[in-house]
């Protein structure tokens, strides 16, 4: 079990987060593409598509937490995550130097420090992840230039399919993620700075956001159809657990 010894630290620095003059010109440099949906949406897996490129780089976060074990695989440092010490990230929240972090469940911080997004400005890449909704907000903050991707599956059937992909969820499970995205979609239509992007084939999502990305080419048609697939897909999610 993950605890954090310096939780009263964290919790001072982070109620007044300032990222510090250096990190506000290294932003100003940097592409970076970040991608929120709701479970099952298939961000990691346009991603991975996307990384096939070499125009991208995959922003590992900081964290504060021990390596797990997943199917037998122990976590690798720099791949999942970079392990870092709860002093070293404490000393680089209060010198300014991550775009964003938060405690999670009590347990650990978790982020992504300047110094992953200083190596995608030197490789001059695209930086890309994906992210929560509080996270993008936080991130818009101070970095408003961000291509903020909503990612959505075309259809709540299509969308129940593929969350069962890898077998049947539990009832509660199920109901767990859909109200989560019922939040998540609220909270993205509310906002005016995310394109909308349908999932309909990984392949063919992947070379959209590509062109969005580097030849700028967003189209008013498409956010028009992504919105209102969003909402479509907010009615059905709420009469989903409503009626179940």
């Amino acid at each position: 079990m993950n605890s954090l010894a310096r939780a009263d630290d964290f919790k001072r620095v982070l109620a007044d987060y300032h990222v510090s003059e250096g990190a506000k010109d290294l932003l100003a440099r940097l592409q970076l593409v970040l991608l929120v949906g709701p479970s099952s949406a298939g961000r990691n897996t346009i991603i991975n598509e996307l990384l096939k490129s070499g125009k991208y780089h995959f922003i590992v976060s900081d964290t504060t937490r021990q390596p797990r074990v997943n199917d037998g695989v122990l976590e690798e440092n720099g791949k999942q995550y970079w392990f870092r010490t709860e002093d070293e990230v404490l000393q680089d929240l209060e010198a300014g130097e991550f775009l964003e972090a938060a405690i999670i469940h009590n347990q650990q911080v978790s982020g992504i420090s300047m110094r992953e997004l200083a190596a995608a400005v030197n490789e001059q890449k695209v930086a890309i992840n994906e992210i929560e909704v509080v996270g993008a907000d936080h991130i818009h903050a101070v970095k408003p230039d961000a291509l903020f991707l909503f990612i959505l599956p075309p259809s709540f059937d299509e969308w129940m399919v593929r969350m069962n992909t890898r077998g049947s969820l539990p009832a509660d499970e199920t109901r767990r993620r859909l109200t989560s995205a019922v939040k998540e979609l609220t909270m993205a239509l509310d906002r005016d700075y995310y394109r909308f992007v349908v999932n309909d084939t990984f392949v063919h999502t992947a070379a959209g956001i590509n062109k969005m990305t580097l030849e700028n080419a967003r189209s008013e048609k498409h956010q028009a159809e992504g919105i209102a697939v969003a909402q479509q897909l907010l009615t059905d999610t709420k009469k989903f657990l409503e009626t179940n």
